[in-house]
């Protein structure tokens, strides 16, 4: 089983990498930094040393960049599952944020989605019925794509985007028999957190997000999970 999966080098994207690679799929990785992916691969085969993994460094707001990595993975064969996980948060508000925050973070957090997706379709539709559980794209949004988020401004703009990306695509691939499925994560301690202190468990680990994605993965053909909404069971911050 091929999974491509974006952001790979750190929190979510990595521990979602870690999921399959314990059920033994081939890994396509790929994130901005070179250094942090190379880390993450080497945590992984550590752990499970004879899991395959192929990694890449891209920046997917780049359009050929992105067709330029999906053309690299095609050429190992067609993904069962694509992970749309690269993203990044720049807290602001949308009347002080800094210039371009908007466009820097629709860049990342929608159109390399896009682009990936675009690029990588043909080939999924072409060949979905050749797999035993059918092919399957996530898109990781965020509790941010659903309602206001407090100093959220651009980024809170693009993740509503990308949840109107996945609803877009859950429709125009059921004839294709290829799942769709939007994932939208309250607070999560990844790198965005910094040195916040988990202690007292008050937000989710990227193992939650990475079992609930593994375990949707799973079912048959026929069915699919179109929305996966996960908050800290004391709420939001």
């Amino acid at each position: 089983m091929n999974i491509i999966i974006t952001g790979a080098s750190k929190g979510i994207g990595k521990a979602v990498a870690t999921a399959f690679a314990a059920t033994g799929a081939k890994l396509f990785l790929c994130a901005r930094n070179m250094q942090d992916l190379n880390q993450t691969v080497a945590g992984i085969q550590e752990k499970y040393p004879d899991v395959v993994i192929h990694a890449k460094q891209v920046d997917l707001a780049d359009r050929d960049a992105a067709k330029g990595f999906a053309a690299w993975c095609l050429s190992f064969g067609v993904p069962d599952i694509l992970v749309n996980n690269a993203g990044l948060y720049q807290p602001g508000h949308i009347y002080d944020e800094h210039e371009g925050s908007l466009e820097i973070m629709m860049g990342i957090n929608l159109y390399g989605a896009y682009y990936l997706t675009r690029a990588l379709l043909p080939a999924m539709m072409d060949q979905s019925n050749t797999t035993e559980r059918g092919r399957h794209i996530f898109n990781i949004c965020s509790i941010a794509s659903l309602n206001a988020y407090p100093n959220g401004g651009g980024y809170s703009i693009s993740k509503f985007a990308m949840l109107g990306f996945s609803k877009n695509l859950r429709e125009e691939l059921k004839p294709h028999r290829i799942r769709v499925t939007a994932v939208s994560p309250g607070a999560v301690l990844t790198n965005s957190w910094g040195d916040f202190d988990n202690s007292k468990q008050r937000i989710m680990e990227a193992n939650d997000v990475a079992r609930m994605i593994l375990a949707a993965s799973q079912l048959s053909p026929q069915a699919v999970v179109e929305d996966i909404v996960m908050r800290p069971i004391l709420g939001d911050l």
